[in-house]
C-alpha cells in the first residue's frame, strides 16, 4: 500500500471550494475561548463542507497566527461571520431557515447517534464553551439539543473534537443515508 501524494487527493481549489455545493449546516461557536480550536473546527468545516462558521462573543477571528496554526488556510476557503453575541447569530439563522441544535449534555436531547436530518433542511449546530458548554439562554432559544454519548468521567470532549464528531456524523447521514 502506497500513501497517495497531495496532488493524487485531487482536491478543490479555494475558487472551487467556495463555489461548489456545501452541506446544509452552519457552524456557530458560542465564546469558544481558545484561538487553535477555532483554526481546527475551521479545517473541519472545510473537509467536511459546511456552509459557513458563525464566531461569536470572545471567540478568536481571522486573521490570527494561532487559528491559522491549526486552520491551515481554511479561513480562506470557509465563509464565516463574526457576530456580538451568539442570540444574534441565532436570530439571523433561524430567520435563514435554520433548525438551531445546541450540542450540549441537556434534559431531552437526543443522542448523535439517533439524530437524522432531513432532505431539505437545513441545520445550524452550536458548540460551545470549553469549561460552560453552550450558554443556557442559547440552549433555551435552540429547537433541540444533540448530545455525543460518554461512559468516562470526563464531563465532555474538548470543543474541536465535539465538533469533528458531530459534523462528521451530520455528513455521514446526509451524503450516506439522506432519508425524508
Amino acid at each position: 500500500m502506497r500513501k497517495l501524494t497531495n496532488d493524487e487527493l485531487g482536491r478543490l481549489t479555494v475558487e472551487e471550494y467556495r463555489r461548489a455545493a456545501k452541506m446544509p449546516v452552519a457552524i456557530v461557536l458560542d465564546n469558544v475561548r481558545s484561538a487553535n480550536n477555532v483554526g481546527s473546527v475551521f479545517r473541519t468545516a472545510d473537509c467536511l463542507g459546511a456552509e459557513r462558521l458563525c464566531l461569536c462573543g470572545i471567540v478568536a477571528t481571522p486573521p490570527n497566527k494561532d487559528i491559522n496554526k491549526t486552520a491551515l488556510g481554511a479561513t480562506e476557503s470557509v465563509e464565516w461571520k463574526h457576530f456580538a453575541s451568539t442570540l444574534d447569530a441565532v436570530a439571523e439563522l433561524r430567520a435563514e431557515g435554520y433548525t438551531i441544535l445546541s450540542v450540549e449534555q441537556a434534559e431531552g436531547s437526543i443522542a448523535l447517534q439517533d439524530f437524522v436530518p432531513a432532505v431539505g433542511k437545513k441545520y445550524a449546530l452550536i458548540f460551545g464553551h470549553e469549561v460552560n458548554g453552550v450558554a443556557q439562554d442559547v440552549v433555551d432559544a435552540s429547537d433541540g439539543c444533540i448530545e455525543i454519548p460518554q461512559v468516562g468521567t470526563k464531563h465532555s470532549f474538548n470543543i474541536s473534537v465535539s465538533a469533528g464528531i458531530v459534523l462528521w456524523e451530520v455528513f455521514r447521514k446526509f451524503k450516506f443515508e439522506s432519508t425524508d
